[in-house]
């Protein structure tokens, strides 16, 4: 996601904060490198030629003098391009809300609708989905398929060819819901069919939210996407998708920025926890390598739904988890996406090369382990300690297991430590549900040191 980008921002601020003296060659080198890595993003030719005039005028302004002018320069670009990527504002959820999402074909407007269910029913929210879109072939036959994988209610009429009839066929039941999310007709452009069908469903359901799905990869031209989708069907915000496999995803952050569009999400995989809140000062430090430990935090809670996390919690306070439980954290983890995924939002560990393979080996692992755990009896499974004290209990499942006993007392280890870990993750703030800074810290070194083990 941006890595050019990010490689050469990191670069640019080292150069400032290492220079002796800030003369106008090391200053026409920093700009010239900032404008083809922005031009690359696909951010606009004019916002570029903006940023990189301040940066040169305040470079070289002699009024500003030694170590000060190299903090402001450092500081005028962080501010620049955190201006660039705009305003945060988060999806509120009010008592009832109807969330209507609308875009354009190939969009991925249908798979981030289920993204989005799935990310407010683990919050503990009764979701609904609604497939009115009736016009793309399979569109309610791929609705249904995500909603059912992930175990989301979800109302589709696979005979019905009127959207508004579809609607008010549902409605009564819609009541029950909390999130109600409504996917609608795609085009090839924004015609006047199109505006029309959604302008008499936005009259019908009164939505809350309208907003427009849109893939990174359409760079520059987001900005007219995104003026035309508001100016005409009065969109409320943007989900941009897509954003792990292009180089061109400045383009489209910074077009809705210019459009006064807040971008709510962005998706980062075809995996449906591969969503995440935007936030630009944290997208921004993440470029910088500076890491983003709060998103972290989320990404780990977003694949536990809240009964799981109760039962975890529970046992936390009488201060245990068994093996089992162990089991059902490390295939959360692994549902993150692996290593690779999240290692940029862990300080100091965005540059770290990591094996290809080690998602792969790691499930293979989980399940060998969960044969393991069949070969114990119901007290080794709820206190592993016995294992510890009496080597002959590692014999036994081991012989039973048919593994060796390294492969057992590997096992125990991640105990060990992911017991330590999620202990630390719940000594958490009990009343905002987040850790402070330094349970943040303490928690990303542990996650740091529990993949080392793991690879």
């Amino acid at each position: 996601m941006l890595e050019k980008l990010g490689e050469v921002l990191r670069k640019a601020t080292d150069k400032i904060a290492n220079a002796i003296f800030l003369d106008k060659n090391l200053v026409d080198s920093i700009v010239k490198d900032l404008q083809r890595a922005l031009l690359e993003a696909d951010v606009n030719v004019a916002l570029v030629k903006q940023l990189t005039d301040k940066i040169k005028q305040t470079a070289l302004d002699e009024r500003i003098k030694g170590i000060d002018k190299k903090e402001h320069l450092i500081k005028l670009l962080h501010d620049e391009l955190l201006a660039l990527l705009g305003e945060s504002k988060k999806l509120k959820l009010e008592k009832d809300n109807r969330i209507i999402f609308l875009g354009l074909y190939g969009a991925g407007k249908t798979t981030t609708i289920a993204k989005i269910g799935n990310y407010f029913a683990k919050r503990g929210n009764k979701v609904a989905l609604v497939g009115l879109d009736v016009h793309r072939p399979a569109a309610k036959e791929q609705l249904k398929q995500l909603a059912d994988k992930n175990n989301l209610t979800c109302f589709v009429d696979f005979d019905e060819k009127n959207a508004m009839k579809t609607w008010k066929k549902f409605k009564p039941e819609l009541k029950d819901y909390k999130v109600v999310l409504v996917d609608t007709a795609g085009r090839h452009s924004l015609d006047k069919e199109l505006v029309d069908e959604i302008s008499a469903l936005n009259k019908e359901i009164v939505p809350t939210e309208s907003i427009l799905v849109m893939p990174a990869d359409i760079g520059q031209a987001a900005k007219k996407q995104s003026e035309e989708f508001k100016k005409i069907l009065n969109i409320t915000g943007v989900i941009i998708t897509r954003m792990d496999s292009t180089a061109k995803a400045g383009g489209a952050l910074t077009a809705c920025a210019e459009t006064k569009a807040p971008v709510y999400f962005i998706t980062t995989g075809e995996k449906i926890n591969d969503m995440e809140e935007f936030e630009p000062k944290a997208f921004l430090s993440r470029l910088l390598g500076m890491g983003d430990l709060q998103s972290l935090i989320e990404k780990i809670r977003s694949v536990t739904d809240e009964d799981k996390q109760e039962k975890i919690k529970k046992q936390l306070e009488d201060g245990k988890l068994s093996l089992e439980d162990v089991i059902e954290q490390v295939k959360s983890m692994n549902s993150l996406g692996g290593f690779e995924k999240i290692k940029s939002m862990i300080p100091g560990l965005g540059k770290a090369k990591i094996p290809e393979n080690v998602l792969e080996s790691q499930q293979e692992k989980v399940a060998k382990w969960e044969h393991i755990i069949k070969s114990m009896t119901p007290e080794e499974k709820e206190n592993p300690e016995l294992l510890k004290k009496q080597t002959s209990r590692i014999s036994r499942v081991a012989k039973g297991a048919g593994v060796s006993a390294s492969e057992i007392r590997s096992l125990i280890k991640q105990y060990d430590m992911l017991n330590e870990m999620i202990k630390s993750q719940g000594s958490m703030n009990m009343e905002s549900g987040m850790p402070n800074q330094k349970q943040m810290m303490k928690l990303a070194k542990k996650f740091g040191k529990f993949k080392k083990m793991r690879l």
